[in-house]
C-alpha cells in the first residue's frame, strides 16, 4: 500500500495545456491600477481566477504609462501626468504579473490615435501637423470621436516605434500588442501630406472624394501594411522571441472601414499572434463571426485567439453567453482574451474560476512553464 502511494507521489504531473487565457487591463473606467496596492491585489486576483496572460495598457490618449524619452522629445512630457514624476506603471504591473507567473504583454492601446475628442494633450498641441484629416479639413469625423496621427507619415511611424522599442529594450516584458488602432479611418486621409503623396503616385491626381472608393481604401491599407511589416521586422531584430501581438477589428470590416488588411500580415508571417475582436454579446452572433475569422487561417495553432467581450456599451455579457463562447473556442483549440478586467473581476470571477478548474491548468502557448493554475 505504501509502495503504491509512493509511486503515485513520484509520478510526473501532466504538463498544462497550451491555451491563451488573457485579459486586457486599462487605466480608465475602473480603479484596478489606481494605486500600487490595487495593482498588487488585481494581478493576484487575476492569477487566482486562472488566467495566464495580461495585456496592460501602456500608451493611451497621447501619454505613456512609463517614463519615455521619445515622448519627452516629441511633447515635453515623459509620461502620463497622473503618474507624477516617479511612478512607472509599466514596471509596477510587470513586477506583479511576473511575481504571479503571468505572461506580460505591453499593450500600446492607442496606436496611431493621438487623442480623444475634446482632449488637448501635448502631442496634439505640439505635433498638430502629424495629424490626418477628413475631406473638409476636420481632425474629427463622424466615424469615431478621435484625432489620429497619419499612419503614412514617417515621423508618426518613427515616434510610435520609438515608444515601443523603449519598452522592449528597457523592461523584461514578454511581448507587445497593438490593436485596432494600427489602422487608418477611411473617412480620413485628406490632409496635405497624404494628398501630396497620393498625387505623386497617381500622376498628379487628387484622392477620390468618395472616402470608400475601393482603390483609395486599398492605397491607404498598403501604407498601414508597410508599417506592420516594419514593426514586426524591427522588433524581432531586437528580441527574436518577443511576442508581437495584433488585436484587430474583424475582417473584412477592418479593411472596409479602417484600411487594415491584417490577413495579409498573417499570410506573410509577420506577427506572433492575432486576437481579432469578436465583440458579440449573444453566443449565436459570436459563433457566426468567429467562424468567419477562423477560416482566414489555414493552420491557426497558437497564432489565433479571440477577443471576447464581457463588458460593453450594453452592459455586462451574461455568463451563459461567455461560457458558450469559451466552449466554442475550446472546440477550435483557440485561446481567448477578455475585454475587459472590470466585469471579469466584478461579475464573472467565481464562474470563470470554476470553469478553468474544470478544464485544468493552462500556460501561454508562446511561453514555457506552469501558470494560470487558479486556486
Amino acid at each position: 500500500m505504501l509502495g503504491a502511494l509512493a509511486t503515485l507521489l513520484t509520478m510526473p504531473l501532466s504538463p498544462p495545456k497550451a491555451e491563451l487565457r488573457g485579459v486586457w487591463l486599462t487605466t480608465t473606467a475602473n480603479d484596478a491600477l489606481q494605486t500600487p496596492a490595487k495593482t498588487e491585489s488585481t494581478l493576484r486576483r487575476l492569477k487566482d481566477i486562472g488566467l495566464n496572460t495580461v495585456y496592460v495598457e501602456v500608451w493611451k490618449n497621447g501619454y505613456t504609462q512609463f517614463p519615455s524619452r521619445a515622448l519627452s522629445a516629441a511633447t515635453g512630457v515623459d509620461r502620463h501626468p497622473n503618474l507624477g514624476k516617479s511612478r512607472d506603471l509599466l514596471d509596477e504591473t510587470l513586477r506583479e504579473a511576473h511575481r504571479n507567473g503571468l505572461t506580460y504583454i505591453a499593450w500600446f492601446e492607442y496606436g496611431f490615435m493621438a487623442a480623444h475628442e475634446g482632449t488637448q494633450n501635448e502631442l496634439l498641441e505640439k505635433r498638430r501637423h502629424w495629424m490626418t484629416a477628413t475631406s473638409d479639413g476636420s481632425l474629427i469625423s463622424e466615424q469615431n470621436p478621435f484625432v489620429w496621427m497619419n499612419p503614412s507619415r514617417p515621423e508618426c511611424q518613427e515616434f510610435l516605434l520609438k515608444l515601443i522599442k523603449e519598452a522592449v529594450r528597457n523592461y523584461p516584458i514578454d511581448g507587445i500588442q497593438l490593436d485596432d488602432r494600427i489602422a487608418w479611418p477611411t473617412s480620413m486621409g485628406y490632409d496635405p501630406f497624404t494628398v501630396a503623396a497620393y498625387a505623386r503616385a497617381h500622376e498628379g491626381a487628387s484622392p477620390p472624394q468618395n472616402a470608400k472608393d475601393p482603390a483609395w481604401v486599398r492605397w491607404r491599407a498598403e501604407r498601414v501594411t508597410e508599417f506592420a511589416e516594419r514593426l514586426s521586422r524591427e522588433l524581432k531584430a531586437i528580441r527574436p522571441n518577443l511576442i508581437v501581438s495584433i488585436s484587430p477589428a474583424v475582417y473584412p470590416w477592418s479593411l472596409e472601414n479602417y484600411a487594415c488588411d491584417w490577413p495579409k500580415w498573417l499570410r506573410n508571417g509577420w506577427m506572433t499572434e492575432f486576437v481579432p475582436q469578436v465583440y458579440r454579446k449573444a453566443a449565436a452572433d459570436f459563433a457566426r463571426e468567429w467562424k468567419a475569422q477562423f477560416e482566414l487561417f489555414e493552420n491557426p495553432g497558437s497564432r489565433l485567439a479571440a477577443g471576447v467581450m464581457v463588458d460593453g456599451s450594453q452592459g455586462t455579457v451574461p455568463w451563459e453567453d461567455v461560457r458558450a463562447n469559451l466552449d466554442l473556442l475550446a472546440q477550435t483549440e483557440s485561446g481567448h482574451v477578455f475585454w475587459f478586467s472590470r466585469s471579469l473581476l466584478q461579475s464573472h470571477a467565481e464562474s470563470l474560476r470554476a470553469y478553468y478548474r474544470s478544464r485544468g491548468p493552462a500556460r501561454n502557448p508562446h511561453m514555457g512553464g506552469t501558470v494560470g493554475l487558479g486556486r
